[in-house]
């Protein structure tokens, strides 16, 4: 962890004050995410509701630029001008790069036509079982911590030998109990757990961004 990226942290517990608890926490999971990115694995995350939002909009800041511009390397450029000088060119002027990351709450045709065949809990997992492998990252975001279909994708990413980071509010659950880290903010009521959640995530993708692409 290089000193900005701490800085970002600092910055977090500054301006939320009842953050503090969870610091360390949000350490430990943005190191699990930083070996992830490093081992050039990928990040899986999945919710319910306003927590699926949260989901998909983690992956819109890991995906593209989030505060930093993520300029493609000249090699890449090059290659992409070599492929077609016309559009490889608009290609490396505008392609970013990014932190590889798929919300698990979408692909409708998949979701609906595993919930209708098979178990609709097991959604979630099913997708871990698809798109996981050994080193890759779940985030299950969950109010409560208790939310089945992310217990069951949970215990899936742990038996592929993936890590498990929880997003929760404070109480203990069974997903503080299957994550390798569970950040557990200081609040129960739902939309009060989901308004501390953004800071949180937000603080991780700063950190990253600035890990791997301000160099």
């Amino acid at each position: 962890m290089n000193i900005k990226s701490m800085e970002f942290l600092d910055i977090l517990i500054e301006r939320y004050p009842s953050l503090e608890n969870a610091k360390q926490d949000i350490k430990e999971a943005y190191i699990i995410l930083e070996k992830c990115y490093k081992s050039k694995k990928k990040f899986l995350v999945a919710g319910n509701g306003g927590s699926a939002a949260d989901a998909e909009h983690i992956v819109g800041e890991l995906m593209k630029g989030f505060k930093l511009p993520r300029k493609l390397d000249s090699n890449m450029q090059q290659r992409l001008i070599e492929q077609d000088e016309k559009l490889g060119q608009v290609l490396a002027d505008y392609l970013q790069g990014a932190l590889p990351a798929i919300a698990l709450d979408g692909h409708p045709a998949l979701t609906t036509a595993y919930m209708n065949d098979c178990e609709p809990l097991l959604c979630f997992a099913q997708q871990v079982n698809g798109y996981g492998n050994e080193g890759d990252v779940f985030m299950g975001i969950s109010t409560s911590g208790s939310s089945k279909n992310i217990l069951y994708a949970a215990v899936t990413a742990k038996a592929k030998g993936m890590k498990v980071i929880g997003l929760t509010g404070e109480r203990e659950s069974r997903l503080s109990d299957i994550a390798d880290v569970c950040i557990r903010v200081p609040q129960t009521e739902t939309y009060m757990v989901q308004e501390l959640h953004l800071p949180v995530y937000h603080c991780l993708c700063l950190m990253l961004e600035e890990r791997f692409f301000n160099l």
